[in-house]
This record gives structure tokens, sequence and C-alpha cells, in this order.
């Protein structure tokens, strides 16, 4: 028997509060009750348990087509004082993996608690994709027709990447089907980790990640179901859209793939919109034309690059380009790396952020801030990576820009701040400009072999 690990992270409602001292208690059950593990823990300051080790099948299920599930089921009961309890059934453990899950607890005196009737949340986990029986997808017509004026919606330049999605929880006429309002990352990072395997190797991740987000930037630039009379931007019917399962966990090779390049889509030249990357299992759907899942595991096997993987399914007329804006964020990216010696303004908004962020989780020590990136910035920047599942280099790459960015937005709660009028008497946001990325072949080479740059 493999081992994988489980941790949980545990936060107040929608904000990225952490919730201290919350009971969690894991059981895996066995075919025997020797083999049967159950583990009770505490979350710490950052509202954070230990990595439990929890038994899973060999990897090697995973990496070819089989009927045997590629990971184990765990059951998780989170308990807090003054927080309705969350009971979740079927986390999915990966052999080599540490599978994460993130809680949301409400509290009991909010509106929200009283229309649990059953007196505690229970989410249950579906099934990763590639096992299930859910139905392939209704291949479309990649170029879609933007919204036309009469419609009242407005035809952006360039794709924004937003802040916040809506996702229907099945069909797009079923109109007793729930509205999940997400943070954009966190449903990226559910459609992957219910997709495709965390044990595959990080090209084919890479190029599926890629896949999942130029399909959903494509539904919210051509505004595909609100201009329809929708209320929701994408749907879980893997029939439309993309599997989602909300509350599932995640994985934390998986959330560093998907925070590294969250902004960055796939296009054709000559079009602003995203592509519509359709795709198919390639084994139980086959699907001419699209990428399939298994045949990108394959070629990450053999080594190929993300690039080279979708242009072996999609063409060679293909380029990535990332978002010169991304919603919600009260500065942007500066488009270099911050390391130990860097000195100026974005050092000092990152100071100003982690020590905002420590009042919040203690474990992130404070800083002077003096626009200087010294040892003392190096350790909390160290220290937020640890916390939040990015590589702890110590230095503010695009990733941790955004993660940090993210969290000070969710402890703050200046997330109600979208427009200048409003930002321009915040004192973090006063200079709101938009600066373009890094040219992406300077942020992460092995990733294609040359820059696809913005149209001007």
């Amino acid at each position: 028997m493999a081992k994988g690990a489980l941790k949980v992270q545990v936060w107040k409602g929608d904000s990225f509060v952490p919730v201290e001292n919350t009971k969690v208690t894991i059981v895996q059950s066995g075919k025997t009750p020797q083999s049967t593990i159950e583990k009770t823990d505490r979350t710490d300051s950052s509202g954070l348990t230990e990595p439990v080790e929890l038994n899973a099948p060999p990897i090697e299920v995973s990496q070819r087509p089989s009927n045997q599930l590629p990971y184990s089921l765990v059951d998780l009961k989170v308990e807090a004082d003054g927080f309705v309890p969350i009971a979740i059934r079927g986390c999915q453990v990966y052999p080599e993996r540490v599978a994460y899950q993130e809680c949301r607890l409400v509290p009991r005196s909010s509106p929200a608690a009283s229309r649990l009737r059953q007196g505690e949340e229970i989410i249950n986990i579906q099934p990763n994709a590639l096992v299930a029986n859910f139905p392939p997808k209704i291949p479309e017509d990649p170029e879609k027709p933007l919204p036309p004026p009469s419609s009242g919606f407005v035809v952006l330049d360039q794709p924004v990447v937003p802040e916040f999605i809506v996702v229907h929880q099945g069909l797009p006429d079923d109109p007793s089907a729930a509205n999940y309002t997400m943070r954009y990352k966190d449903y990226i990072k559910n459609v992957a980790c219910s997709e495709i395997f965390s044990t595959w190797p990080e090209s084919t991740i890479r190029a599926n990640v890629y896949a999942i987000i130029s399909f959903t930037l494509n539904r919210i630039y051509t505004e595909w179901y609100r201009a329809k009379g929708k209320d929701f931007d994408i749907t879980s019917s893997t029939a439309y859209d993309h599997a989602f399962s909300y509350g599932r966990n995640i994985y934390e090779n998986i959330v560093r793939v998907v925070d590294d390049i969250f902004s960055t889509y796939i296009k054709r030249p000559g079009k602003k919109q995203p592509l519509l990357t359709q795709y198919c299992d390639g084994v139980k759907v086959q699907c001419p034309g699209w990428m399939t899942q298994w045949g990108s595991k394959y070629l990450g096997d053999q080594g190929k690059t993300p690039y080279e993987i979708l242009t072996n399914f999609y063409g060679s007329d293909l380029g990535l380009e990332t978002a010169k804006e991304v919603a919600g964020m009260p500065r942007s990216w500066p488009g270099y790396i911050l390391t130990e010696g860097t000195r100026g303004r974005d050092v000092r908004t990152v100071q100003t952020y982690l020590n905002r962020i420590s009042q919040n989780y203690p474990a992130i020590p404070k800083m002077a801030v003096d626009s200087v990136y010294g040892p003392s910035t190096t350790a909390s920047v160290k220290a937020f990576q640890e916390i939040f599942s990015l590589p702890p280099s110590g230095n503010v790459d695009y990733a941790t820009w955004y993660r940090i960015s993210d969290i000070y937005v969710g402890v703050t709660g200046i997330a109600e701040l979208r427009g200048e009028e409003n930002c321009r008497d915040h004192e973090y946001c006063k200079e709101k400009i938009f600066i373009p990325p890094v040219p992406f072949k300077d942020r992460d080479s092995k990733d294609m072999p040359y820059t696809y740059y913005p149209e001007d």
C-alpha cells in the first residue's frame, strides 16, 4: 500500500481569516478494523492542520486507464465553537501527493446557518471525471460570436481575468441547480483536480490547466451564458463545460501550477478571444482535433513541454498570452521578481501587505516598511509561501505577488473596491495602473519556445 497525505485549512466564511483550534477528524475506512485510520487534529494560528499520512493505491494505477480508483477515499468532520460543522465525504488522496482540503465555516449567527436544516453542512465530493460516467462534451464551434451592442454587454479589447466566477451546478437550462460564486483561481484549481490526476507529469498538468483556463476565459469574454439571459458564467456539466465539485479537495502540486499560470490563455494569431479549448479523455470518448487527456499524459511521459503537448492537438498556430489585467487586485504584478536587495515602491507594497496579513497569520513575522528587501522581508515571504502552498523561495514571483494580493484583499475586506472612484481614496490603490506582464518566456521558458506578444 502506498502513502499520500492530507492537510486541512479552515477559514471564516468567504474571507481568508483563519479559524484557530478547529477540531478536524479524519477517518479512512480499511478492509479490517486494524487497517482503519482515524486521526484528530487541531488547526494552528494559520487555520492549518499538520499533514496526515494516509493509505493510497500504488501510483501505477493512475498511469494507465484502469477499472481501479487511483485514489483512496477519506471522510472528514470539521468543528469549531460558534460555527456550523462541516461533514466532507469522499475526499480523494493520491499516492505521493499532498491533498489539501479547504473549509469555509459558516458562523452559527449568520443567515446562511439557518438554511442548513440538518444542523451541519454536508459536502459530497464527486468522483474524478476520468473514472466517472459523466456525459461527453457536445462539440461547439470554437469561434464564438460576440454579444451585439444591443445586448447591453460591453466587449472588452482584451480578456480580463475576473476576480469571481459564478458556476451553475447542473445543466444550463436547469433552474433548480444551485449557483456558486467562486474566486476564479479556486474554480480553475477545482476543475483541474476534478478532470485529471495529480500524479501525472507536471508538463501534462500545465497543458491541461492552460486548456481549462482558455475555455473558461472564452466563456467569460464572449458572455456565452450571460448573453442568453443566464445568471451564471459557466456550468458544471461536462456536456457543456467542465467537471466541478463544490467543496472538493485539491492538490498542492496543481495549486502551484494554477497560481503560476492562472492568467495565461491560448489563442490563435489575430484573434482576441481565448481559444475554446475543447478536449476529451481519449479512451471512453474520441475527439479528433481536440486534446485528449490520456494522450497529453503520454506526451508528458515522453518529456514534451506544455506548449508541444498543446500544439500536438490544436495545431502549431497557437500562442500563450498573459492577460494584462487581473480584476480585484489593488496593484498589478510589477513585471519582475522581487528578491533580496531589491528596493522601491513594489517592495514597500509587499511589506505593507504582509504586515497587515500577519495580524491574522501571526506565524508570518512582521518587518519594517522601509522599501528595502532585506533578510526580514525574505523571512516573511517564505513564511507566507509555506502557509499558502507556494514554493518557499523567499522571493516574490508572479504567483506569490498575486497570492499575497488575494489574501490581503481577503483579510482587509476591501474586495468591494472595484472602480477607480472607490479606489482613489484607498491608501493602497491610489495609483491603480495595470502594467503589462513580463514576457512569458522570461517567467517560465520551459512552457513555450517563444514569446507571443499581446496585440497593441
